[in-house]
């Protein structure tokens, strides 16, 4: 028998039905009846954050790194916009994520009301889908719906609007136990025939290439990855979003590849025969300019969930629409129902010849420093006191590249970045919902001094509800990558990338009740990781003041191809 219950209570009931266990928000006056829900409810724990970019960040954050669905909530106008560019980051990288916002009445909306704002028409570029309910006894479903579409097909933020009158109206409360949406049917299958061709090609390649993304990662397909990569033989790239979908200890992984990958990553990636592009869409970054990659002739396999995204910056020649999990799968069988069907050993010796001689270039070697901190020492310190099972959050900069270079992934979901949209200000929050979705684990943020600043108001949250990661700033008193790319294609004019006037960031830490530490020496480096990771119970922040000149390498600059690579200073 159903119960009337205010709609309010339908938003509460609908989150514990979906099995939610945090939500991040932050209220006001348009959410008040469904705050005043949430006092009345033990199903789920509430975060206040101090900024809505940081709920909508630490909800992303909470999915990327549990395959849970996050949820963020916010009230109406300046409550939903700032959570924009935490929607527009996680719409980028395909996230799954519901957020919930407040709207004015029903009878204010297009009449300029306080805190009044055209949600659905701001966020509509950048969520996978929006509603804005009208009636109560509409709110159910769409909640539903909204769950539904964030977690299937190609995953991403949904928003659901509610307008102030529509939380305290009653209807009879009933949770839709099953779902069928005529207009939304995303495939999951492989077509088998394709997927033989695929089976085919890559069999007869001579210079074979895996290339994966963040659509693994997102599928949970890396145990089938690995077992393809290991079963074949083949070098494997995984790119920013998709490091640690394929471990980086096997001999087989020749490292990221893109602007800022390793150099036999890209001359492996741009002179292959026969490449295999699993969850990955072919983007600026990782290909370079794409008539240079296409200058090179070679047989295409792409596999994706995303029909729009097979041949959209790159013509492939064997689209596979599908998950890329239940895709692997089918591959799989099908070189296991033909054992003896092997690929060109003799063809695939003489390639690892070669991909072993670009290796020997050893493009992320630096030189070492006994009088300044040299940030690649950091990172890499940072992995060995981890012993590389820690979940690395970054910002956006050059900390974020050094990170992704010289911390090597062995398990997926473990690097949380923003990829897509490059948003500085995620790193502090998207520890917070990395440790509330795994409380036991470890959890370190590298950041730089410009992003931290962004959202460091988040301090006080991780104070409030305990939590413990352990904030590595890569110090260098500039927006380093805004630096480096001034330096290299500005004439070293540097505007406005000097950041002057820092903060105390131990005494602001410790204002809000956490530990602090200033590293300025090489040789303090490893003793401040250890004793700040033996901490457990404490945020502790360690400002590591680094070398101002260093730069990232290897970089492909904007518009060139992938073997146009700048190795060092050398090159410019």
């Amino acid at each position: 028998m159903s119960v009337e219950l205010t709609g309010a209570e339908i938003v509460v009931r609908c989150l514990a039905e979906e099995g939610v266990e945090h939500v991040f928000g932050y209220p006001g006056g348009a959410v008040l009846y469904i705050y005043d829900a949430i006092f009345n409810q033990d199903k789920f724990q509430h975060i206040l954050v101090r900024h809505e970019q940081a709920a909508v960040h630490a909800a992303d954050a909470y999915s990327r790194s549990s395959h849970k669905t996050g949820v963020a909530l916010v009230t109406s106008g300046p409550g939903v916009t700032n959570a924009v560019t935490g929607l527009a980051t996680a719409y980028m990288d395909s996230i799954p994520m519901v957020v919930i916002s407040g709207q004015v009445p029903s009878n204010a909306i297009g009449q300029d009301a306080f805190q009044e704002c055209d949600t659905v028409g701001i966020t509509r570029p950048c969520v996978k889908h929006n509603f804005l309910v009208k009636d109560v006894k509409d709110l159910a479903l769409t909640i539903k719906k909204a769950f539904y579409i964030a977690k299937t097909g190609r995953p991403g933020p949904v928003l659901v609007d509610i307008p102030k009158d529509i939380s305290m109206h009653k209807c009879a409360f009933e949770y839709p136990k099953e779902l069928e949406m005529r207009s939304y049917k995303p495939v999951d299958k492989g077509h088998a025939g394709q997927i033989r061709k695929a089976v085919q090609l890559l069999l007869n390649a001579e210079r074979p290439m895996i290339y994966t993304g963040g659509g693994v990662v997102l599928a949970n397909a890396a145990p089938e990855l690995n077992k393809l990569v290991d079963r074949l033989g083949f070098p494997c790239t995984n790119t920013l979003m998709g490091l640690g979908a394929y471990r980086a200890s096997s001999e087989h992984y020749v490292g990221m590849p893109g602007m800022h990958g390793t150099y036999e990553a890209n001359m492996a990636m741009q002179h292959s025969d026969v490449m295999i592009a699993i969850g990955a869409r072919f983007d600026d970054r990782v290909i370079g300019n794409p008539k240079h990659f296409s200058s090179h002739p070679r047989k295409i396999i792409h596999i994706d969930i995303d029909p729009s995204s097979i041949s959209k910056r790159v013509k492939v020649d064997i689209p596979i629409v599908g998950n890329v999990k239940d895709v692997l799968q089918e591959l799989l069988s099908q070189l296991d129902a033909a054992p003896d069907a092997r690929p060109n050993t003799k063809a695939l010796g003489e390639w690892w010849k070669q991909i072993d001689q670009w290796r020997e270039r050893d493009c992320l070697s630096y030189p070492a420093s006994s009088e300044v901190i040299k940030p690649q020492s950091v990172v890499q310190k940072v992995w060995e006191v981890t012993k590389g099972d820690a979940f690395i959050t970054s910002d956006v900069g050059q900390h974020q590249m050094w990170a992704a270079q010289y911390y090597p992934f062995d398990k997926p979901r473990r690097w949380i970045n923003s990829g897509g949209l490059g948003t500085m200000g995620v790193g502090l929050p998207y520890a917070m919902g990395v440790q509330m979705a795994n409380p036991d684990a470890t959890v370190a943020c590298i950041t730089g001094e410009g992003s931290i600043q962004m959202n460091i108001q988040e301090l006080a949250t991780c104070k409030q509800y305990h939590l413990t990661p352990k904030i590595i700033l890569l110090n260098n008193r500039f927006l380093g990558m805004v630096r480096q790319w001034q330096q290299i294609d500005y004439g070293s004019r540097y505007s406005e990338s000097y950041m002057d006037s820092l903060p105390d960031f131990t005494k602001l830490v410790e204002s809000y009740g956490h530990v602090g530490m200033k590293i300025e020496k090489p040789r303090d480096v490893d003793g401040a990781l250890r004793e700040a990771f033996a901490l457990k119970d404490k945020l502790v922040f360690m400002n590591f003041i680094t070398d101002q000149s260093e730069n990232v390498w290897p970089m492909v600059k904007a518009g060139k191809g992938l073997t146009e690579m700048l190795l060092g200073s050398e090159d410019l």
